[in-house]
């Protein structure tokens, strides 16, 4: 087993995931719109990018990746690319000898995690991430993390585990499993009413949004409100019975199934993406608190006009465009109700890997009547309902959008909406620029196209 930090110049690659089980669509009743489960092959990256984001997150921890080398050419190459500052991430490659046997792979473990830490101060958190189940890398990442836990717990050092396996995540699933892994360290029960959390907001957002966020619930008056994941891997959140607890990323479902354990309540709203999504969200909350309309209208008024004349300055772009979304990073439906109900969009399709409805309940209930769901994926099959559909806009992961430019398409990556700060009112103009981008690219080149076509006439 070697340690690996550096970049590695390869093609970022894609993870493919072929279930056992033949296609199949079947369409589910007794819905509004059009939901419809399909299996099949799949193009989506897998939970490992989600350290891309977590580690910028949260200050003091380092994500090791342990697996095989193609898998640390993923990890390099994906975030290498937006990284210039050191990377608090690096890869334990496990090699062949590791694998035939002839050496003792928890030894191995061991032997790199030391390594790592004599060189790498400042780590009060380790987190192991798979790449791979633990009948594959033959090794139990579970005991091997309480292990090691107990051995430089006393150094300040908590060592924790949890997969990234293209077998059993999907790209931001990896955040999902990451926070699962942190529930028991970080949220303490408490027994006294004393600073302890009253609202807790969960899923990685950029500081910048944090702080947006943290000034308008100061205007609310709610008090003792917190972030998860924090920032410091060593920050304690007491919690209660009394703690609530709203999502900001729609992919949280076993984070939010770890935390209804705990005993805590959550908000079911939609997710703060646009204008009129953002305001819906801080209104829900402010309604379980029992905040007043005059202050919530004071609270969230300014900032609320702010983001609908934004969205007003680009309706003009996306008014009637039509919109098809593959399945990458289940930012897919919150993100179709924003350009369908706020800019007129057209959705030819909704695609995500994952449907949890309790989550995305009011998500659902807020798209045209008629709407497409798919659950799942069979990519050929998807992709020749895209050619029909011929959107004006189609958002995908990094493993088709190149090859549906080539055949005349518009598109948008997905993974640009995880690592973009898009939340809140002051990114709606970020989100929408996101789009639009694209969309006034291929304008201008179709009017040059057009003029010179005209001349040589």
């Amino acid at each position: 087993m070697s340690l690996g930090t550096s970049s590695v110049d390869s093609p970022i690659s894609i993870n493919r995931m072929v279930p056992c089980e033949v296609s199949d669509s079947k369409v589910k009743k007794g819905y509004p719109i059009k939901l419809v489960t399909e299996s099949g092959q799949r193009e989506v990256f897998c939970g490992l990018t989600g350290i891309v984001w977590l580690h910028r997150k949260i200050k003091d921890a380092f994500f090791l990746v342990v697996g095989s080398r193609t898998c640390a050419h993923l990890i390099q190459s994906a975030a290498g690319v937006m990284i210039f500052a050191e990377p608090r991430f690096g890869t334990a490659i496990i090699d062949e000898r590791d694998l035939a046997g002839l050496a003792d792979v928890n030894d191995e473990l061991e032997r790199v995690v030391s390594e790592l830490l004599e060189v790498r101060s400042g780590i009060k958190t380790l987190f192991l991430v798979g790449s791979c189940p633990s009948e594959v890398i033959k090794l139990d990442l579970g005991r091997a993390a309480e292990k090691l836990s107990e051995k430089y717990r006393k150094y300040g050092v908590r060592v924790l585990n949890y997969s990234g396996s293209g077998i059993e995540t999907t790209f931001t699933e990896g955040e999902d499993q990451c926070l699962v892994a942190m529930c028991h360290e970080i949220l303490v029960p408490s027994t006294s009413s004393e600073n302890v959390c009253n609202l807790l907001i969960v899923g990685t957002l950029a500081d910048i949004v944090e702080d947006q966020m943290a000034r308008i619930f100061e205007k609310l008056g709610i008090q003792n409100v917190e972030f998860f994941p924090p920032k410091s891997s060593e920050k304690q959140i007491r919690i209660s019975e009394k703690t609530r607890f709203v999502l900001a990323q729609p992919f949280l479902t076993e984070t939010s199934k770890t935390l209804e354990s705990l005993g805590l309540e959550l908000i079911s709203s939609v997710f703060p993406f646009g204008a009129d999504g953002t305001r819906k969200w801080y209104e829900d909350i402010s309604r379980v608190f029992g905040i007043s309309d005059e202050r919530f209208h004071n609270a969230v008024k300014p900032a609320y006009e702010r983001a609908m004349s934004t969205v007003e300055k680009y309706k003009e772009i996306f008014y009637k465009k039509s919109f098809f979304f593959f399945p990458d990073s289940q930012l897919e439906i919150p993100l179709a109700r924003f350009f369908s109900t706020e800019l007129g969009v057209s959705l030819c399709e909704v695609g995500t890997p994952y449907l949890n409805k309790r989550l995305l309940a009011k998500e659902i209930a807020s798209l045209p009547k008629g709407t497409s769901i798919v659950e799942g994926q069979n990519v050929d099959q998807q992709i020749e309902r895209c050619f029909d559909a011929s959107p004006d806009m189609t958002v995908c992961g990094l493993g088709l959008a190149n090859p549906l430019e080539a055949k005349g398409m518009t598109t948008k990556w997905s993974i640009e909406l995880v690592f973009t700060p898009i939340h809140g009112f002051d990114q709606v103009g970020d989100l929408l620029n996101i789009f639009a981008k694209p969309i006034l690219r291929n304008q201008q080149l179709n009017f040059k196209v057009d003029t010179e076509r005209e001349v040589v006439s």
